[in-house]
């Protein structure tokens, strides 16, 4: 029997974004788009929450280690850098750690920088925009695999994760089999309507006169 993941993988972005929706749910967020490997990312969250000021105590660690270093593979390093485009929240070497242990990709609410590396890695990076800016003295990591806000949704260790050229979304752990088959539906019916178009048939009639329902789960 496939796993989440896996059958999570077999989707899009888009179609997981309309069943969140469907189901009441947060779905895709905006602004983050694929800033290196153009692929699909899909997994299990592990966060870090990124602040312009460092923890009590000091920061004993640099940001986003503890993350690459408990991640496995397939997992997914999802950063709360605030929305901040003035420094980097990620970078080259800690885009190959995560390679070598197999992490599927990044999410970053945020920008990153040492693309190019991440490119040469065929690692994907999904953020806000690419900069050369350093961290250092800039931002601080303060929590590790804690509850995080990206663009206005919760997320918690654990919660899954997909990312592709469309955009972002995240869905609770504890709706992962509803919307992961919620999603599935949908994608069995666009596949059916492509179908049909390549057959020949109106695209009116196809799509029909009700978007709103065009993809009910149904």
């Amino acid at each position: 029997m496939e796993s989440l993941t896996e059958r999570l993988r077999s989707l899009d972005c888009c179609a997981v974004s309309d069943a969140l929706d469907a189901l009441g749910l947060k779905p895709a967020v905006e602004g983050l788009l694929p800033l290196s490997a153009r692929r699909l990312v899909a997994g299990r969250a592990v966060t870090v929450r990124l602040d312009s000021k460092p923890p009590d105590g000091g920061s004993k660690r640099h940001l986003g280690t503890n993350a690459v270093e408990s991640a496995g593979p397939g997992d997914v390093i999802v950063v709360a850098h605030q929305s901040r485009d003035d420094c980097a929240g990620w970078g080259g070497v800690l885009s190959t750690g995560a390679k070598l242990k197999a992490i599927d990709g990044v999410v970053i609410d945020g920008a990153a920088r040492d693309i190019d590396e991440a490119i040469e890695l065929d690692f994907p990076i999904y953020g806000r925009k690419a900069i050369a800016v350093t961290a250092r003295g800039r931002v601080y990591e303060t929590s590790f695999n804690t509850k995080i806000d990206i663009v206005g949704v919760d997320v918690d260790p654990g919660d899954y994760v997909i990312a592709d050229s469309s955009g972002v979304a995240f869905i609770p752990a504890a709706r992962a089999e509803e919307v992961i088959g919620t999603a599935e539906k949908i994608a069995r019916k666009e596949k059916l309507m492509v179908a049909e178009l390549k057959k020949g048939l109106p695209i009116t009639e196809v799509m029909g006169l009700d978007y709103e329902k065009m993809l009910g789960t149904q």
